[in-house]
């Protein structure tokens, strides 16, 4: 089930790779910077805006269903997005259509992989959602050969068939444990003694620090290349050779935090992926032209902090409520991503733009790291260890 799951993340985190269609896109269709970036802006936005209601169905037992219907609609989007020949069709198409795809898919992996590892959850969810995190490192050259060969329209159909098909197969092979396999007796009833009271603090809580942990990691993530070229000095070439590493570190962060997260309590993994973003912020400020190792540390320091937040937050879910609940709790703590997506790819530009220089954004990060730490500390003290 995880390789499955892994398979399937891997054709959905293909939505990071925007970034190879937007240099021929913006050429063909006469698009300035801002608008080639609102497909991708609204696709994230889409993507965790349909996640609550993705989950509603799933609880209700109706993955298979809903992996299906994913399957279809990732597919559709891509194959509108090749013919679309304006703005408006493209961000209706990769955007919203292929953005509800996502939505719809991403919840059915993580609730299967966990049924079938009651006792290991984090480090089950931690690795599904790897294939997430690492799908740029894949499909990004793959796209960028592809547009080379072909062109960008016969690449966007090209995956759309490819992710469509693919999808298919994982929606009819992902199944959840039979209740043989899930955890025994005992082990159940230590799980619910665990479980926070109706009307806790455990999903407001959770949901306020992944939305700052998102926040600050988006906002660190979006300017990786451009704080390469214009603060340290380095080439656009090895700008872009970094971006690969950084990917790296944010797909492996994600099994490492949600092992951590079967071993500690969710406040101290919280509190150590807001550390890693403390100590990138005063990297870089501390860093100049040429501190090249400062930053390539400051930013393998973010990106592993943003994808330990894509297994902190799904591992807490679990652990934190019953397997039957997962994917609808879990959908309305997701849309703390959609915040931190939209808000991240937004500010920093925003800050540049008023200081004139990239420096002037990791001072806010620092601040947001602090209060996530506090934050986290006095909001997420309880799913006690189970």
């Amino acid at each position: 089930m995880i390789p499955l799951g892994i398979l399937a993340m891997l054709c959905l985190g293909t939505v990071y790779a925007w970034s190879i269609f937007r240099t021929p896109l913006e050429q063909e269709l006469g698009l300035g910077a801002t608008a080639s970036l609102l497909p991708f802006t609204v696709a994230l936005v889409c993507y965790a805006g349909m996640m609550p209601l993705a989950g509603r169905w799933i609880s209700a037992g109706h993955g298979r269903r809903v992996a299906t219907t994913g399957a279809v609609v990732v597919s559709l989007g891509y194959l509108l997005a090749s013919a679309a020949g304006s703005i408006q069709e493209l961000v209706l198409a990769y955007g919203v259509v292929a953005g509800l795809g996502v939505g719809l898919v991403y919840g059915v992996p993580l609730a299967v992989v966990a049924s079938w590892f009651p006792e290991r959850k984090g480090l089950a969810a931690g690795l599904t959602v790897t294939g997430f995190g690492l799908s740029p490192l894949i499909t990004a050259p793959l796209a960028q050969r592809l547009i080379d060969a072909f062109g960008s329209r016969p690449t966007l159909r090209l995956f759309g068939l490819a992710f469509g098909a693919i999808l298919l197969l994982a929606a009819r092979l992902l199944r959840p444990a039979p209740p043989s396999s899930t955890a025994p007796a005992a082990t159940a009833a230590t799980a619910a003694a665990a479980l926070p009271p109706a009307g806790g603090r455990i999903v407001p809580g959770l949901w306020l620090n992944y939305a700052l942990g998102t926040l600050a990691g988006l906002s660190a993530i979006g300017i990786a290349s451009p704080v390469g070229t214009e603060l340290i000095g380095i080439s656009p070439a090895m700008a872009a050779a970094s971006v690969s590493l950084f990917a790296l570190f944010n797909g492996l962060s994600r099994p490492l935090f949600g092992w951590l997260c079967d071993r500690w309590t969710p406040a101290r993994a919280a509190m150590l992926a807001f550390g890693l973003i403390l100590v990138g912020s005063v990297l870089m400020l501390r860093a100049g032209q040429g501190d090249v190792a400062l930053y390539l540390l400051a930013f393998c320091l973010f990106w592993s902090a943003l994808g330990g937040w894509l297994a902190i937050a799904p591992a807490t879910t679990l652990r934190s409520f019953p397997a039957n609940r997962y994917a609808e709790i879990y959908g309305l703590v997701f849309t703390a991503y959609g915040v931190g997506a939209l808000v991240g790819t937004l500010v920093t530009g925003q800050l540049r733009d008023w200081f004139g220089t990239y420096s002037a954004a990791f001072h806010p990060l620092a601040g947001l790291a602090v209060a996530g730490i506090v934050l986290s500390a006095k909001l997420l003290p309880g799913a006690a260890r189970t």
